[in-house]
């Protein structure tokens, strides 16, 4: 589903990426973990061009991310992504915020984005806030809206930048329960978090970057049980 190939990334003189290789298969749940500043949010956001590569390969279901030719939008609809701060239209209600997507991108009628909607509201457990606007709603409640409008365009894959990081201890489990679902009903996902637990839990692989590369990966149960290398022992020891 995504290729990484011997990618770098440089931003001025500090280089971010440093010859990252990375295959994700479809249907394949990988969650990427690591200190603060190891490249990880960065890597995310070169799976869809959010962040142009300095150098390497980035394939996204079968579209080479660096061609000029690329349609990058089209691209984005089928490798949807979910961001720390949720990025909810504040003036549109959660249904609007919904259905604009499948409106404008998809084309699909205004009836039948509302109809799909409600349904992913229900998947997320939000029905009843279909005429809330976003400022009405808990943290928590607005990343369940964020990821039900991600789903509401049909993406082959869903990239998630830290989606837990900023809210309240307490609303995270709603948040990690959808993400649950989605990787138990074969989503693609590729995770940057600090929630071990889920890392353990719903993992295929689990991926440990430090200083721009990947140090280590593995299923879960070997890095969280017996990690090879040294940095990551360190982190994990840190962390758990």
């Amino acid at each position: 589903m995504i290729k990484i190939e011997n990618v770098y990334k440089s931003f001025g003189d500090n280089e971010v990426l440093k010859g990252i290789n990375l295959h994700i298969r479809p249907g394949e749940v990988v969650v990427i973990i690591g200190p603060s500043g190891s490249g990880k949010s960065t890597l995310l956001r070169c799976m869809n061009r959010l962040e142009k590569i300095s150098s390497g390969k980035v394939i996204a279901d079968g579209y080479d991310l660096c061609s000029k030719s690329i349609n990058i939008n089209f691209v984005r609809t089928e490798i949807g992504m979910v961001f720390q701060q949720f990025n909810l239209f504040p003036h549109k209600t959660v249904m609007d915020n919904i259905c604009l997507g499948q409106v404008e991108v998809r084309k699909v009628s205004r009836k039948e984005a509302e109809k799909k909607a409600l349904i992913l509201l229900e998947k997320v457990g939000l029905k009843e806030k279909a005429h809330a606007y976003p400022d009405q709603l808990s943290g928590g409640q607005q990343q369940r809206i964020a990821i039900a409008r991600s789903l509401a365009l049909n993406p082959k894959a869903l990239l998630f930048d830290e989606p837990t990081s900023s809210l309240d201890p307490e609303l995270v489990g709603d948040v990690l329960d959808v993400m649950k679902k989605l990787a138990k009903e074969g989503m693609t996902m590729a995770v940057v978090t600090h929630e071990m637990g889920f890392a353990r839990e719903m993992a295929d692989r689990v991926i440990f970057m430090a200083e721009g590369t990947i140090i280590e990966e593995g299923p879960p149960e070997k890095i969280f049980t017996s990690p090879e290398n040294e940095r990551t022992k360190s982190f994990l020891e840190k962390v758990l």
